[in-house]
This record gives C-alpha cells, sequence and structure tokens, in this order.
C-alpha cells in the first residue's frame, strides 16, 4: 500500500471522510475548532457541508487527504492557529508570538486504520503548513500514556505519534478530552 498525502480540495473525497451518511444530520465536518462557537451552532445540516465545499475551493485547502490510490482514507486539519478557535482558547496556551499553525484533528476511515495513515497525515499536514510558509506548527494531542482511547475522540491524536513526528512538549493544557490531558506539542519549521 502505498499512501499519498495531498491538498483537501477535493469536497467529494472530504465528505467521503468526514461528512455524514445523511446529508441532513448536524455532524461537526471539522469544523467545531475552525470557526466561531456561534456559526457553528447556526450551521445546520446540507449548510454545514456547503460550507465545508467553500473551504475545499479556497487557497490554502482546509487540511490533508490521505490517498490509497484513487480511495481517500484519511484527513488532516490544518490551518494558521490564528483562523482557529485556538487562536482564543482559554485552556490551550499561546507559547510565543510566532504565528504558528495548527494541526487539530487526524482521521482514518474504519476499515484502514493500524496500516500507518496517520503517520503519513501527521506528515503530509507539517509538510502543507512548510509549503505555505508556517514557521512552526502545533498540535494538541491526548497524553494518554498506554492507556486507550475511544475512537471517536482520539481525532485529536495521541502523543506518541506526534513525537514520533518529530513533534516536543512544548506546554500543558487544561484541556482534557474523552479523560486524558491534552498536550500542546510543537514542530519547529525553519
Amino acid at each position: 500500500m502505498t499512501i499519498e498525502v495531498r491538498p483537501a480540495s477535493a469536497f467529494d473525497d472530504v465528505r467521503t471522510v468526514i461528512g455524514p451518511k445523511s446529508p441532513t444530520a448536524n455532524v461537526c465536518w471539522c469544523l467545531s475548532h475552525r470557526i466561531p462557537s456561534k456559526l457553528n451552532n447556526e450551521l445546520r445540516g446540507p449548510a454545514r457541508g456547503a460550507y465545508v465545499a467553500e473551504l475545499c475551493g479556497a487557497d490554502p485547502a482546509p487540511g490533508v487527504l490521505a490517498y490509497d490510490g484513487d480511495e481517500p482514507v484519511g484527513w488532516a486539519a490544518v490551518a494558521p492557529r490564528s483562523a482557529t478557535s485556538f487562536a482564543r482558547n482559554r485552556k490551550i496556551p499561546h507559547v510565543d508570538d510566532l504565528p504558528v499553525w495548527s494541526l487539530w484533528c487526524v482521521r482514518v476511515r474504519t476499515g484502514h486504520r493500524k496500516k500507518g495513515i496517520s503517520h503519513a497525515l501527521i506528515a503530509g499536514a507539517v509538510e502543507f503548513a512548510r509549503a505555505h510558509g508556517a514557521p512552526a506548527i502545533e498540535a494538541y494531542p491526548l497524553d494518554n500514556g498506554d492507556a486507550t482511547v475511544d475512537l471517536t475522540m482520539a481525532y485529536a491524536g495521541i502523543r506518541k505519534n506526534f513525537e514520533r513526528a518529530g513533534f516536543a512538549h512544548a506546554a500543558d493544557t487544561t484541556s482534557v478530552l474523552a479523560g486524558h490531558p491534552r498536550i500542546l506539542m510543537r514542530l519547529d519549521l525553519r
């Protein structure tokens, strides 16, 4: 299996990985940290998908997709931190004033897990941020040790996967997800 990671500019492929089975469902679409809370609550059903379709047509794209051949098998959300709710998040600190990018969601489709796709997505997100001039990239994974993480809440990633990609612990946070503390990890791209 050869995994290729590309910008998430093909909406149908993004929908395949993070969209709902029913177009009227009010699932995340990976918008929760991307847009203001008020807008996130106002966007319902098909309007959520339409918003993501617009993002896929923008430059930069809203993240990256992993492909196994022509099949989209994974997604990672990555954007300038200033364009996300992490810019204002009181639980996740700012380490400094560097205009970092945030990587906050890594998702691999059912049936494709345990094949290294999350590692490819993290590496692809790093390269995407670097190509767009990011001086550094941050992630906010779970610090779960060897404890099992509920797959529904594993979207934030886990510490060891980011360590393998060269990220280092930069700060503790007061954020907790699925009973596990989240930490701020960073990779310098300069």
